[in-house]
């Protein structure tokens, strides 16, 4: 109901053509508009619907009166429901501590920050009427993890933003209302001591504190393969250059046949005009190197196939710790299935289309593999 239609092509009664009426809805399969045909001819036939899109005029609530009364959050994990409102809570217990330690985060792996910051929390849960108890190991984590830095989630909310702010340029899709908080707590190693998340003076330190120093030394050493070197192959040479993967002994290597033309520049962006013709695996190595010189990348121009084997050997993949794919095509796709399945090495696959992305995790023995699971044809132009 309210949503607004124009006729158009509607013989014998053209008066009606262009108009636009409002929509009521009288079940899943039929709706009404009110239309007047005085004097409009008899229809004889024809006649389409088109949705038109009316300006919405929204208004948002000030930091001040938002922080007390945030309203409705937007979900981010429908499996985390209550996150949002708890991780609101432990945010505004956050910035209260900060405030009495003269702008400092709590130190990491500090369990007596921690346990403040908690109460705080309670303090302020308590002040604003709730009677849910808050789960104490969200707080605490976020108190032990608030001075890291990790790149991906960086990449993730620069996106956000940029999305936020072409929506803000033009005017069209809803924005964002008021909040929105994301969370990867899972991913957070338990029992981590205070010694293994002590900064060590290093590029890594915002990252150490997070995972702990074993886990970014195991980084380092990973030998891992990533096909091709595109949109998505560019995401992932920039996070693991600044994650350091491959950086302290191990390396990372990248192939792509494709060479880089002016239309890549809009959204493969460690490329620039002056690279146009280059291979793609070459520069996007060679800018990787210049994010981290310690990454130990080698790039290659083959695609993956069976006329390539000579070249990706069974000693080149059983030297790997596993295989991302930034592929843009099936065949490609399944057949580097088919190599990690032989050779029992971890995929991550992924994939865009338009606005739209996936991403499938394939663990040997765990999960099942992306051929299990065929894709519908592609859409071709007649």
């Amino acid at each position: 109901d309210g949503d607004v239609v124009r006729l158009d092509g509607v013989n014998g009664m053209p008066q009606l053509s262009g108009q636009t009426f409002t929509v009521t809805v009288k079940d899943s399969y039929s709706f009404e508009i009110d239309a007047d045909t005085t004097g409009a001819g008899p229809y004889t036939t024809g006649g389409y619907m088109l949705q038109v899109k009316m300006p919405v005029s929204l208004s948002f609530d000030s930091l001040a009166k938002s922080l007390e009364y945030p309203g409705e959050f937007l979900l981010s994990d429908f499996a985390k429901f209550d996150r949002p409102g708890v991780l609101h809570t432990a945010f505004k217990a956050l910035h209260a501590f900060k405030a009495s330690r003269g702008g400092a985060l709590p130190i990491p792996g500090d369990a007596a920050a921690a346990d403040e910051v908690l109460r705080l929390a309670k303090e302020i849960n308590t002040a604003a009427g709730s009677t849910e108890e808050l789960p104490e190991e969200v707080v605490r984590s976020l108190s032990l993890t608030a001075a890291g830095v990790i790149n991906p989630l960086c990449a993730f909310f620069g996106g956000v933003a940029g999305q936020e702010v072409l929506k803000a340029c033009t005017g069209k899709f809803m924005p964002i209302k008021q909040w929105f908080y994301f969370d990867a707590l899972e991913i957070v190693p338990p029992n981590l001591t205070p010694e293994l998340v002590t900064p060590l003076g290093c590029r890594y330190d915002s990252q150490i504190v997070i995972f702990g120093k074993d886990f970014q030394t195991k980084l380092g050493q990973l030998n891992y393969f990533l096909v091709g070197a595109g949109a998505i192959g560019c995401e992932m040479l920039k996070n693991w250059a600044m994650m350091g993967i491959g950086a302290q002994g191990g390396k990372v290597h990248v192939t792509d046949m494709d060479t880089i033309e002016k239309s890549n520049l809009s959204r493969q962006f460690l490329f620039r005009s002056s690279d146009i013709g280059s291979a793609k695996s070459v520069a996007g190595a060679a800018a990787a190197r210049r994010l981290n010189p310690e990454l130990d990348v080698i790039a290659y121009e083959s695609r993956v196939g069976s006329d390539t084997e000579a070249l990706f050997t069974d000693q080149f993949y059983e030297s790997l710790d596993g295989v991302t794919n930034a592929l843009d095509n099936v065949d490609a796709r399944l057949y580097m299935d088919q190599r990690c399945l032989f050779y029992q090495k971890p995929l991550l696959e992924s994939g865009t289309l338009g606005t739209k992305g996936n991403t499938q995790v394939v663990v040997p023995h765990l999960t099942e593999n992306y051929g299990a699971t065929r894709d519908p044809p592609e859409k071709s132009i007649p």
